[in-house]
């Protein structure tokens, strides 16, 4: 492991704490824990703070998807076929992320999320209460699979944004509420995050013990985070949504512009 400053540790226990609630709430806590490990850990290194992100996050993530579940009934029927095309495809895509120009990636993404933003913020109602189209359909399962494929891909090939992105297509293409589409969403994450987990543990870029003790850290925020969107409902959810959007929108287009 690399030779970090007990205060450096601390921050990064820190940003994984309030990552965990912020993934359990929104999806996003990407963007506190990861920009924090590229922070301290030395250049060079960028492969290492990947890795150890999924190896933290992905603990966060269970323990948000399993105080959903005690608390929700999530609609396995759809999530977990999202859930193993997830998987698949996150594999895919960090295998080959290598191979791939992501710097393309970046304008792209930041249009989308600007598209999603103001399409939310425009229907204050989507999301409030589950209208769902095609409901235990044909039609259902197939856009759900698609949905796990290509948000599945893009986590293992590029990442910002994910757990985002599968909120907003729940609501906005499934037509769960905010607060359910949350649920399966952790489910699913739980799918892309083992596999890009994987991967990276073959090729020996995670960094153990400093993710065992992020990954702590995380399952704490994550667990009042899931706690804290159970009790406030879909309204709490979705204003949470639009402040993280907001937040990855102004970061990617920094990074890739500035």
């Amino acid at each position: 492991m690399y030779e970090l400053s007990i205060w450096t540790v601390l921050l990064l226990a820190l940003a994984a704490g309030a990552a965990g609630w912020v993934d359990a709430v929104s999806g996003g806590g990407g963007l506190l824990q990861l920009p924090a490990l590229f922070i301290a850990l030395p250049a060079g290194s960028e492969v290492n703070a990947l890795a150890t992100n999924k190896l933290s996050s992905i603990f966060g993530t269970a323990t948000a998807a399993r105080t959903y579940i005690k608390n929700l009934t999530p609609d396995w029927k759809t999530a977990l076929p999202m859930a193993s095309v997830a998987f698949a495809f996150s594999a895919l895509g960090a295998t080959t992320a290598h191979a791939v120009p992501t710097k393309y990636f970046g304008t792209a993404v930041v249009i989308a999320l600007v598209i999603v933003w103001i399409w939310t913020l425009m229907n204050p109602l989507m999301g409030a209460e589950s209208n769902m189209r095609w409901s235990g359909g044909t039609r259902h399962y197939a856009v759900a699979i698609f949905v796990g494929a290509i948000i599945g891909f893009y986590d293992g090939i590029f990442g910002p944004g994910t757990g985002s992105f599968l909120l907003i297509a729940l609501v906005g293409l499934l037509g769960y509420s905010f607060l359910l589409a949350s649920s399966a969403a952790k489910i699913v994450n739980l799918g892309t995050n083992a596999a890009a987990l994987i991967v990276f543990g073959f090729s020996g870029s995670i960094l153990w013990t400093l993710g065992l003790l992020m990954a702590v850290c995380n399952i704490c925020g994550a667990y009042f985070g899931a706690r804290t969107a159970i009790r406030r409902g879909s309204p709490f959810v979705r204003l949470v949504f639009l402040g993280i959007v907001a937040i990855l929108i102004i970061r990617l287009a920094w990074d890739t512009w500035m």
